[in-house]
């Protein structure tokens, strides 16, 4: 899905006739939608339209996607089940490839945000991972320290994003 695809989409349903006005209030409704308590997804979501603008034709970021078939139900896995269904970023890129960009805090490898390790949140978390990858989706894993300030994520993803574009045969 192309920015230019998503822009159109919220233009079209929210009928807004300013190119401009519409850009603006996409670009701000999805970074309403991120965690208050993620400043390195929030500056994941910022850089990344920082450093492509981003163009019409460059893959549209869509944070907090929950995947919505399960063919299990809640009571059969448990209500914790849906947790490990949830996204930070999803790219949809060309040739049906989708990607999901995460930001690990110390939420998932930790209880309480503690500083004790966990290695039961550990197995969730690869657990997770791994059924992902089985769905199709190429996972990518940032920590939350190499993304909490702006100039870091702004510099990890000026060297990231031309090399996942480049893998996964994304042009704009």
């Amino acid at each position: 899905m192309r920015w230019r695809d998503l822009h159109a989409w919220w233009q079209d349903t929210r009928e807004i006739s300013s190119d401009t006005e519409g850009r603006g209030d996409l670009y701000q409704r999805l970074l309403k939608s991120l965690p208050d308590n993620s400043d390195g997804q929030k500056n994941l979501f910022i850089a990344y339209h920082q450093i492509l603008g981003p163009s019409p034709g460059d893959p549209a970021l869509l944070p907090e996607v929950w995947l919505h078939w399960d063919h299990k139900t809640v009571q059969e896995r448990g209500p914790e089940a849906l947790l490990r269904s949830r996204m930070d970023f999803l790219l949809l890129l060309p040739h049906g490839q989708r990607v999901v960009l995460e930001v690990d805090g110390s939420q998932h490898y930790t209880p309480d945000r503690g500083r004790a390790p966990d290695t039961g949140k550990y197995a969730d978390m690869v657990t997770a991972d791994r059924d992902l990858k089985l769905r199709g989706y190429d996972v990518f894993r940032f920590g939350h320290d190499e993304l909490k300030r702006l100039d870091a994520a702004q510099d990890l993803l000026q060297q990231f994003l031309p090399d996942m574009f480049r893998r996964f045969r994304v042009s704009s």
